[in-house]
This record gives C-alpha cells, structure tokens and sequence, in this order.
C-alpha cells in the first residue's frame, strides 16, 4: 500500500506505483520516506554481504571450518584460529566493505552533482592526483606508510581544487568539470609513469604495487583510523542526501526550496573528495568502483537518479566480491585494483558507448 507524504485528502488519490514508508519522529518534528523497494534491495545487498563476508573469513590458505569461525569471533578456540580470523581476515574484510561503501557514496555524490554517469572521482581526476601525492612522497621523500597516505591526501584535495578552478566559469557545470578532469588526468598519468621511470627499480617497483590498488597486508592499524574518519564523513553525507536530490532539479528549484546551493554543493564535494582520498590513503586508487556502483544501484532500484545508501552498498558488495576473486580465483594472489580494473574497463566502454548513441 502506498503511504502518501501529506495528510490531506486530495494526496491520499495519487499513485505513483511505488510502495512507501512515511517515518515521522520526535512529535513530526523529524521525517523522512522509505522506499519500499530500494528498502527491500538494501536488505539483500546486505544478506549477500555476509554471505561473501564468512565465505571470505572461510576461505583461505589455512581452511578453517564455520564452527571454529564462531568460536574465534566469540573469543574462544585455539590462539591460531583467533590469529588468523580475529586479527588477519576479518580486519580485511570489514575494510573493504568500508572502503566500498566510500567510493560507491563518492561516486554517487559526483554523478548526482555533474548529472553525468562518467561523474567519477576516477574519471575527473582526483584519484591520479591522489596517486602523484603519494608517488612524491614514496619516491622523493622516502616516507613511510602514514607519510604516503598523508601525501595521497593532500595530492587528491589539491588536485579537487584545481579542476574545479580551471572548470568554473560563473559555476561549476557537470560536462565542463569531466572534460577538465579527464584533461588533468592524463596529464597526471603522465607525470606519474615519468616518475616511476626515473626512480631505482625497487622502490618504482614498490610505488607500481601501491598504485595498483591493494588490500594485501592491511589490518587493525588500518582499519581503525579509516572506521574513525569514515564514522564522522558517512553521517554527514546522509545528511546531505536530500539537498543533493533537489539540486538534481536545478539550482533555481533548490534555492526556491529553501536550499543554499553553492554551499551545499561545495559540503558535497569536500565529502566526496574526502571519501576518494581516504580510500586512496588507506589501499591506493582502487579503481571503477566509484563509477560502476552508483548506476548499477540506481538499475536494480529503479530510481530517478542515484541514491546514497543503495551506492554504498553495492560499492561495498562489488570490492569484496572483487577482493575474494583477487584472492581466491587465480593461481597468485593478485591487487583488488587489477579486478575491478578488468571489470571497470568494461563497464566504461559500455557507458561511453551509450552515451555515444544519445
């Protein structure tokens, strides 16, 4: 049945073929509408999520059966079962669903604003430039791991700035921002693989690792600073979900709506900045994820646009589908980056062909 959003009579008639939710909290003061079906889809992304989340905790060199799985996770069995899941696999696991779940909220944040599905932080350039931060770090400065991370920061926000400069003229249009971003790019790249050229063969071999985009070798070192830092910036983009959906209606209905666009446009972009190089920070530039999940979670919701909370997790669900594969599938254990390449690549060629046709 469907729920209408107002109280008057005349609402009560409209049917918009869609099953929703009117959830109203603290005496009306706080509402806000479920979407039946993107509701139901996120319960089984969610499902599938744990499903590949205890694969992922069962599987590997060392094979470890359900039950002892539980009696790590609950604190007891042997010492080398705690080790290996409670200390080893679990702390992977839950970073990749977090950091999937920031490049799918990225992504939707920069294909909502550019209203373009090659709206990425892939496409537009933030993730080379993360990427240059990090090689001067490695390769001039011989700075250590929160040294690099530190520098894929500052190389991704520096590199957010300047597109957004060279691409505003009286604003910042969508078309515009991926043309300038795709130009920055390449020119990045560029100066990427001269820099790794020019660099002695083991450390250039250790900065092309890096740059392939990996969970190997990350743990609870890792994982609590990205949960501490991901805790603060999920909240605050949820919070700007519905600012967001009207500004994909234009600015002059945003502002009639009460809406202070430029602000709200600069807070989304500082998030999915923020969002971008904290990923890049923490396993290197994992790429396509951030342009794949948001179209794909707006496919199977049928949704005008792309939604937050659906991008994020099919962001998550797609990196630790792809970090199982990446682990599992091949001979070698092999980065999450060259599987979601191979299968980005594909997508990308998809979407550039039907944005060819319109």
């Amino acid at each position: 049945m469907t729920v209408p959003s107002s109280r008057s009579p005349q609402s009560a008639k409209l049917d918009f073929g869609r099953t929703f939710l009117a959830v109203r909290l603290a005496g009306d003061r706080l509402s806000f509408r479920l979407d039946g079906r993107a509701f139901l889809l996120a319960l089984v992304l969610l499902l599938l999520m744990a499903s590949l989340a205890a694969l992922s905790l069962l599987s590997g060199k060392y094979p470890i059966s359900l039950p002892q799985v539980l009696a790590a996770l609950a604190g007891r069995g042997e010492d080398m079962m705690r080790m290996i899941v409670v200390e080893w696999r679990l702390p992977r696991v839950t970073l990749a669903v977090l950091l999937g779940a920031a490049l799918g909220t990225s992504g939707a944040i920069f294909q909502s604003l550019t209203r373009n599905p090659l709206g990425s932080p892939d496409i537009i350039g933030f993730s080379a430039g993360s990427y240059t931060g990090a090689l001067i770090v490695i390769l001039i400065l011989s700075g250590g791991a929160y040294q690099t991370a530190l520098g894929a920061l500052a190389g991704g926000v520096l590199t957010a700035i300047a597109v957004c400069l060279l691409a505003w003229r009286q604003g910042i249009e969508g078309f515009r921002l991926i043309i300038v971003g795709i130009g920055v790019a390449a020119m990045l790249s560029a100066f990427n693989a001269w820099m790794i050229r020019e660099a002695d063969l083991q450390v250039a071999m250790a900065a092309a690792i890096w740059g392939a985009g990996s969970l190997n070798g990350l743990g609870v070192e890792q994982l609590v600073p990205v949960a501490l830092v991901l805790g603060v910036l999920f909240p605050l983009t949820l919070l700007l979900s519905r600012p967001m959906r009207q500004l994909e209606l234009g600015e002059d209905v945003a502002r009639a709506s009460g809406i202070d666009a430029g602000r709200t446009r600069g807070l989304l972009m500082l998030c999915g900045v923020a969002l971008t190089a904290i990923v890049t920070a923490s396993a290197g530039p994992i790429a396509f994820i951030a342009l794949c999940a948001p179209q794909i979670a707006r496919r199977i919701t049928r949704s005008a646009g792309v939604t937050l909370m659906a991008s994020a997790l099919t962001g998550a669900l797609l990196l630790l589908a792809a970090d199982w594969v990446a682990q599992h599938a091949f001979a070698v254990q092999l980065p999450v980056g060259v599987m979601t390449v191979s299968i980005g690549g594909l997508y990308f060629l998809f979407l550039l062909m039907r944005e060819g046709r319109k």
